[in-house]
């Protein structure tokens, strides 16, 4: 690289990072200012095109997703022979060195990062793109603890195969799915496995399965059981145990089927809420064995023994000696070395006898003494289940959620019926407490205002179905309620209905009286006046201004505010009128106006009229009242009110 900047724009600073792919450098970008990370491809590797393949498909996938809590790319591009990234700089730890000076991270903050991890991982396998190598050293953290998944390189599409180089499947041995550790096809539920790794990994503060060597990890993870976290760490709550377990089963269909899907219940565990944790019904699981799942086993690798080899010198006769002797010298040396070897050759074979014997008798130990198989616990009374456990040698966890199956009933496992655990290991039931209930309050009283909260507190919506007439119970109180108070509900309810009374008034007889003595009764006695007064005409001046007749006919008792119209003799040639000009606006559609007056404290409809798109937007329009004086008018467009404003009507 010249003069250690890359692409005339980015200054190489340090070397920060170095991986079996590329080397990694905090640089300067010239243009910006700024910190970046540059991934350059080694150059011992710029010719081989299954690195260089690798190297493009993480260009590819990084630019295919943005992310808050991923690694972003900024930049791609090559330099001569220098192929390169440019990714944002993340200045802080990777999750690993935090487990590794913690020891263990509390439960609370594991299951937050893990809900990051998985939030980054919803956008990726939303954009087609599966991981396959997440891991804590995977994972950034930075100064103000922000979370970011980094290092797509061995990523492939949704729709590709499984990517190889010679025998070994790529990813990171530790936390491989099972179906990455038998070379088998991986989608995105192999994600989902390794970050139930890593959270139990946060939560225990060391990986599930380790070993010599990385077949013996890699088996591991395809047939055993790690060991139960509340034997490592007592004080992580069953329910993220559970969504550890849940995360890290052996087969796929029995995980969390999308990261969305873990960080919800997750979300659940860390609110306390294990009630509204998702419910699965595990499906009955063939025994874990390579014939049934389709995961072959690898075999174990035979050791020859070398024999060493030499040429053996002929002995000369000593001085005074025949040739007789030496014969019988060298026959003598050639039968102790045959002894030799028949001896050391007698002593390996026992050997491995005994080996074999020891390893075959603690193999049936293990596989008949030391093992059992888990029982089909779905279904089951918690009793029996407990039962079964015991008679299985198992231990048992239980996680309890309101659902609709009789209480005490257990409803989910993990692992699922048929795997061969060693006695003691857990097996994690989700047990129903029944179907949650909730008390019905009582409302019959209260204001309509007060059995709004009090229905709200017990987790229910007031519904009023009927305002009804009543005498003797005041308007707005409630008067009967279904369901009745002290009934037990289940979660599912949720309408009070209610009966609220609506007062009682006696409509007055106004016929005859003026318009305004008119409306002074309607509210004295609690019902409204309604503001489309209807007008007729006369030439008997002594009915103008008065009452021609009323909607409710007199003495009838209805509810409070009940509007009554009224309809007012007027004789045109003693009215009072202006004229108004109204300022309407522009509109595409036809405009319903509406003017009205306040008179006497009441709000009168005094004009209706309707205008098309093309009609004037400045109308004149004349108001008529029975008496002169200062009068305000206030205009409705399409029953919305628009302005108000005041005429001197003489």
């Amino acid at each position: 690289m010249r003069e250690k900047v890359l692409a005339d724009r980015y200054t190489l600073v340090e070397q920060i990072g170095v991986g079996g792919m590329a080397i990694v450098y905090r640089a300067i970008d010239q243009r910006t200012g700024h910190s970046v990370a540059v991934k350059v491809l080694r150059p011992d590797l710029a010719q081989d095109t299954d690195y260089v393949s690798r190297f493009q498909r993480e260009a590819e996938a990084a630019a295919k997703m943005t992310h808050h809590n991923i690694v972003n790319l900024l930049d791609v591009g090559m330099d001569g022979e220098n192929r390169y990234l440019v990714m944002e700089y993340v200045q802080g730890k990777t999750l690993k060195q935090v487990i590794q000076e913690r020891g263990r991270i509390s439960p609370d903050v594991a299951a937050q990062i893990t809900i990051r991890i998985l939030s980054a991982l919803q956008h990726a396998h939303s954009n087609g793109i599966i991981h396959r190598d997440i891991k804590p050293q995977n994972i950034l953290v930075n100064a103000d603890g922000l979370i970011k998944v980094a290092d797509f390189g061995i990523a492939r599409m949704a729709d590709s195969s499984t990517i190889t180089r010679g025998d070994i499947v790529m990813g990171s041995v530790h936390y491989f799915s099972p179906e990455q550790a038998s070379g088998a096809s991986v989608d995105a539920r192999s994600d989902i496995y390794s970050v139930g790794v890593t959270l139990y990994e946060m939560l225990t503060g060391r990986v599930p399965f380790d070993g010599d060597t990385q077949v013996a990890i890699a088996m591991q993870h395809i047939h055993s059981q790690p060991q139960p976290i509340e034997s490592i760490a007592p004080e992580v709550p069953a329910s993220i145990i559970h969504v550890c377990m849940v995360a890290m089963s052996k087969d796929p269909k029995y995980r969390y089927q999308s990261a969305r899907d873990m960080a919800a219940d997750l979300r659940m565990a860390i609110d306390g809420r294990a009630d509204m944790m998702q419910s699965r019904t595990m499906e009955a699981m063939p025994p874990m064995g390579p014939e049934t799942t389709g995961m072959q086993p690898i075999p174990e690798m035979a050791q020859t023994m070398a024999q060493p080899s030499g040429n053996t010198k002929s002995a000369g006769a000593k001085p005074g000696g025949t040739g007789r002797n030496a014969k019988i010298r060298k026959a003598r040396r050639k039968r102790r070395k045959i002894n030799y070897i028949w001896w050391a050759a007698t002593l390996l074979v026992a050997a491995g006898v005994f080996y074999g014997i020891w390893a075959g008798g603690n193999a049936i130990y293990e596989r008949v003494v030391n093992s059992t198989e888990v029982p089909d616990f779905v279904d089951m009374e918690l009793s029996a289940a407990e039962k079964a456990a015991a008679k299985a040698g198992l231990n048992l966890t239980c996680v309890e959620v309101n659902t609709d199956y009789p209480y005490g009933t257990v409803v989910q496992q993990a692992p699922a019926e048929g795997m061969t655990l060693k006695k003691g290991a857990t097996v994690v039931l989700t047990v129903s407490m029944g179907p949650s209930t909730k008390t019905v309050p009582s409302v019959v009283g209260l204001t309509t205002n007060d059995a709004i909260a009090a229905a709200k507190a017990s987790d229910l919506v007031l519904t009023v179905i009927e305002r009804v007439v009543s005498v003797d119970v005041q308007e707005g109180f409630v008067l009967s309620q279904a369901p009745e108070a002290g009934t037990l509900v289940t979660s599912d309810v949720n309408l009070l209905q209610v009966t609220v009374s609506g007062g009682a008034s006696t409509v007055p007889n106004t016929v005859g009286e003026l318009l305004e003595d008119a409306q002074e009764m309607m509210a004295a006695g609690g019902l409204s006046v309604s503001a489309n007064v209807q007008y007729v005409s006369t030439e008997d001046t002594s009915l103008h201004g008065r009452v021609a007749a009323q909607s409710v006919e007199a003495g009838k008792t209805v509810m409070q505010q009940t509007p009554v119209s009224l309809t007012v003799y007027q004789v045109p040639s003693l009215m009072h009128s202006a004229e108004v000009v109204l300022d309407l606006q522009q509109s595409d559609t036809l405009s319903a106006v509406r003017v009205t007056m306040v008179i006497a404290d009441s709000e009168v409809t005094v004009f209706t009229g309707e205008y098309p798109v093309d009609a004037s937007r400045h109308p004149k329009v004349t108001l008529t009242t029975f008496q002169g004086g200062t009068y305000t008018y206030r205009v409705y467009i399409n029953d919305e009110f628009k302005y108000q404003s005041e005429v001197r009507i003489d």
